[in-house]
């Protein structure tokens, strides 16, 4: 009897160490506020990682790709269905990441014999009537992590999520560094372009406390660049339709950044 709570111990300290094996090479999802809303983009070779959820929600997911659908689907089938019972103004994204997601995702990580979730979660939420914008990083236990708001903390205009916790702290750090809040979109595009680079180029790396060079993150977002596709996509305030969420087209976001990297002029403030 003694030892079972040591073997329960045990078995969730391997479990957690082959879920973020399975995590480590997911590629990094950048999400920021700028001048009209929220944008969120990553890199990739062909499935998509970036969801509309419910009205001012998106979704963006690394992890096994059925994973990600089955908890895509539950996020969409409670918003709407408060949506429906309630209204749009009564869902909201720590209730459903609070009382719905979290309490899966942790059953599910914590039943040993039983198959965990392999995903980690970001999602985005536009600010109503002049609020903040909230993003929120939803683990495969459970745990969530959100930008601000509570316990003194002041919020912050961003939220990312990588494959380990080095790129994340490391995406997290460039981003502190910027001021995109009042950004217009292709300034926004090309602050997250460089901060996915800088989660990328953290992923092999040694774990530093150091960005690297202007000059690094550019060479890599570039070599990137011509590999993957880009994936980008925006929740807009100033929509004049009653849907927020609009995809980007990847040509032309790839023009500005091509641009940008043969002008070789950085962007932004920071």
């Amino acid at each position: 009897m003694i030892e079972e709570p040591y073997r329960w111990v045990e078995a969730i300290a391997n479990r957690r160490e082959y879920i973020e094996h399975q995590l480590a090479g997911g590629s990094p999802i950048a999400a920021l506020s700028y001048r009209e809303g929220i944008l969120l983009f990553t890199l990739g070779r062909e499935r998509q990682k970036l969801f509309e959820i419910y009205d001012r929600i998106g979704l963006g997911g690394i992890g096994h790709p059925g994973d990600l659908e089955r908890l895509r689907m539950a996020a969409i089938e409670v918003t709407s269905t408060e949506g429906f019972a309630r209204s749009a103004h009564d869902v909201s994204l720590r209730r459903l990441a609070n009382y719905s997601l979290s309490p899966v995702l942790k059953a599910a990580f914590e039943q040993v014999y039983g198959a965990p979730y392999l995903a980690r979660l970001l999602f985005a939420e536009l600010g109503r009537a002049g609020a903040p914008n909230l993003f929120l990083r939803l683990d495969y236990d459970g745990s969530i992590h959100t930008n601000g708001g509570a316990f003194a903390r002041a919020f912050e205009d961003f939220g990312v999520i990588a494959g380990t916790a080095p790129a994340t702290a490391q995406m997290e750090r460039f981003l502190r560094e910027k001021k995109c809040a009042h950004s217009p979109l292709d300034d926004a595009l090309a602050i997250a372009a460089d901060a996915w680079a800088v989660g990328h180029l953290a992923l092999t790396a040694e774990p530093e406390d150091v960005l690297p060079g202007a000059e690094k993150i550019a060479v890599h977002r570039a070599e990137q660049l011509a590999t993957l596709s880009i994936e980008a996509s925006v929740l807009e305030k100033t929509s004049a339709l009653p849907m927020t969420w609009r995809a980007l087209p990847e040509d032309p976001i790839r023009r500005l950044l091509e641009k940008r990297t043969q002008a070789g002029g950085h962007h932004g403030s920071s």
